[in-house]
């Protein structure tokens, strides 16, 4: 008896696992359900429009914006649309124009490609909580989805495998042959100002459409072709009236999908566990992007980066072999380190669970000491993201 191949053997257990995951997925699928968001309370909105409780109560008051839902306690609860529309309603009258309205003006759309040579890292974690932190604060967003896996997909509200059956997404707009217009390939998410452009395993073609292209003096069928590394720059800049900020979750390995978000980005945040296995890691990754953009500079595709950064994740600040690596990383790249860290918290966890971020997660489910000791690390580490991008378009906040 012949023994089975290992390509067979691994095909035969995909099949049967993947027939398995997906008469799941349809047993559940719900056609016409789509993901919601909570409502927010007054505390919580005051914050997204950088005003308080009280000066929101003054302005619904004296009915300078629109008047929202309320608890049977009367409490008022706000959903991000409505907050979107109070933030404008509260820019007209605003002493001070942009106090309220986020806009970037003549400055170029801000893209920041969140990447890491390594696996479970909060690479997605932190794309996602960037996505939705940064629209619910008035910005126009873009999360752009280049990890075949498509988590940051799902966080996003949607069922790749189901919902897209037919349906345009990232790849074909990447794609050699005959690639769609790329605003095809986005839509609209359960939060206002946030779009997807989603990813799915056909993503993966992409690197082994482009190895043969390489191969091939750069041409497909026998016609030259846009560069790997320009196609998700052109991409992207196909849309930038309609968007200020464009966060890309990166695949966690250093292959051309990796080269060409960090093409295309004037932001680079790596994400890092601070963990002597993990730095050894991130150690790799950044030699061996160095390597590979070196070459893609050489040939014109790459000008600089307006900032890159690192940023400490699932930190334990007691921790003692923790604390070293930290006090390690910025003593070697100082300021290039985040002064805020992702703590690692029950509260991000278990949201992850239900493919939630702790925007979106139920309070009600945990202790408040935990579920605000997670939001305030991760506000206060988007935040400063936030401040590097205002500085990259001159502003200061």
């Amino acid at each position: 008896m012949a023994i089975p191949s290992t390509s067979e053997e691994a095909l035969r257990r995909s099949e049967k696992l993947g027939d398995a995951l997906s008469s799941l997925l349809r047993s559940s699928y719900k056609p016409h359900e789509r993901k919601t968001l909570r409502l927010f309370s007054a505390a919580e909105a005051a914050s997204f429009l950088r005003t308080t409780p009280t000066n929101l109560r003054q302005a619904h008051n004296q009915e300078k914006i629109i008047e929202v839902s309320t608890k049977v306690s009367g409490r008022r609860m706000y959903s991000s649309s409505e907050i979107q529309t109070i933030r404008g309603q509260l820019e007209k009258t605003a002493k001070s124009k942009g106090a309220y309205l986020k806009k970037r003006g003549n400055s170029p759309m801000a893209v920041v490609a969140v990447s890491n040579f390594k696996g479970g890292s909060a690479k997605t974690t932190t794309a996602a909580h960037m996505a939705h932190k940064m629209a619910l604060d008035g910005y126009r967003v873009l999360a752009c989805d280049l990890d075949p896996q498509g988590s940051l997909s799902a966080l996003m509200g949607f069922n790749v495998e189901i919902d897209f059956e037919g349906t345009p997404t990232l790849y074909d707009a990447l794609r050699y042959g005959d690639p769609i217009p790329f605003d095809d390939c986005i839509y609209e998410t359960h939060i206002a100002n946030l779009h997807c452009v989603p990813a799915s395993l056909e993503l993966q073609t992409f690197e082994h459409e482009t190895a043969r292209v390489l191969a091939n003096q750069n041409t497909w069928g026998g016609k030259a072709v846009v560069p790997f590394y320009d196609r998700l720059k052109q991409a992207l800049a196909s849309v930038e009236d309609s968007y200020d900020v464009v966060i890309i979750d990166c695949p966690p390995q250093l292959g051309f999908l990796t080269m060409s978000a960090i093409t295309a980005a004037n932001g680079i945040l790596v994400t890092c566990v601070p963990g002597m296995m993990d730095v050894h890691s991130m150690n790799s990754f950044l030699r061996m992007a160095g390597d590979l953009m070196e070459v893609v500079e050489d040939n014109g595709g790459k000008d600089g980066v307006d900032f890159f950064r690192f940023l400490i994740t699932r930190h334990e600040p007691t921790d003692g072999p923790q604390i070293e690596i930290v006090t390690l990383l910025r003593h070697l790249f100082g300021s290039d380190v985040l002064t805020n860290t992702l703590l690692k918290s029950t509260a991000i966890s278990d949201a992850a669970l239900t493919e939630e971020t702790i925007y979106e997660v139920d309070r009600s489910n945990m202790t408040k000491s935990t579920y605000d000791r997670a939001r305030q690390s991760v506000d206060a580490c988007v935040e400063e993201v936030e401040q590097l991008i205002l500085q990259m378009w001159g502003r200061n906040g």
